[in-house]
């Protein structure tokens, strides 16, 4: 389903409920939702898992040691 209606939207790319998965995933990471309600959002045991998702994991503007 989700490959028919990126194709009616003429979308290039392949899309598949696993990029859905992970674009909500770096979405919810980027709006500042903590890590903990990703990883539930995920359905992860592991929240080392999102972190794999999170496909800004490596701009500097997000790193531990440059929050003020």
């Amino acid at each position: 389903m989700v490959q028919r209606i990126a194709k009616t939207a003429k979308i290039p790319r392949h899309i598949s409920p696993h990029s859905l998965r992970h674009a909500a995933i770096t979405n919810a990471l980027d709006a500042g939702v903590p890590l903990r309600d990703a990883q539930i959002l995920a359905r992860h045991a592991d929240p080392r898992t999102n972190e794999h998702y999170d496909r800004a994991r490596g701009n500097l503007d997000r790193h531990g040691s440059d929050r003020t």
